[in-house]
């Protein structure tokens, strides 16, 4: 479903796409940046707080993602389907942000949680923060993948805000190297860029 209610088509998740470019990538909202936040609508501004109070782990945030993520796939058999998550820079955060919210999402789903699948190792650097971003730059190591568990798997990427895809694209390189059969990914939100007016 889309913000007003209206209902989105569904998500084509049994076709197969190698080239993950071409990927289905959907997001839900937008994400306003707070030195934008003055030109944003009221609905933008209260979805952007409620995606950074997702970020930190807040309580009624993880449920309302959940559920908007689980209305927007709804329709879709993932019985099969593993979800897991892009994981946040280090595993305190990772599991403040993301144990109860996949706990929740596939209960509503009925899709696999893939939430222990996919660990980040160490800490590695905030890309929001420091515009560096070490998925893709090749920090592979900072990220600990059960292949065992995803070869050959369908698989779900879901993470909470995408702004180029970059990181998103080598994520979910890494998983098809790992044998994960990568069938999309869907986040919360994408962050609104503005263009100036010349």
């Amino acid at each position: 479903f889309k913000p007003d209610g209206t209902q989105q088509k569904k998500l084509p998740l049994g076709k197969r796409i190698k080239n993950n470019v071409k990927m289905l990538k959907y997001a839900l909202f937008d994400y306003i940046p707070k030195r934008k936040m003055r030109r944003a609508t009221f609905e933008q501004q209260d979805t952007t707080r409620r995606v950074l109070d997702f970020k930190d782990g807040k309580q009624y945030a993880i449920k309302w993602a959940a559920r908007e993520m689980a209305r927007a796939i709804r329709h879709n058999d993932l019985s099969d389907t593993i979800i897991v998550c892009i994981p946040a820079s280090c595993k305190r955060t990772n599991d403040r942000r993301y144990k109860q919210f996949m706990k929740e999402l596939c209960e509503l789903t009925g899709a696999i949680n893939g939430f222990d699948l996919v660990q980040p190792m160490g800490k590695r650097r905030k890309a929001h923060i420091d515009h560096v971003h070490e998925i893709a730059d090749g920090a592979s190591e900072c990220i600990h993948f059960n292949d065992n568990a995803l070869r050959g798997k369908k698989v779900l990427v879901v993470d909470d805000i995408v702004t180029t895809g970059k990181t998103a694209n080598a994520f979910i390189d890494m998983l098809q190297s790992a044998g994960a059969d990568v069938r999309g990914a869907l986040f919360l939100s994408k962050t609104k860029s503005y263009r100036r007016n010349h």
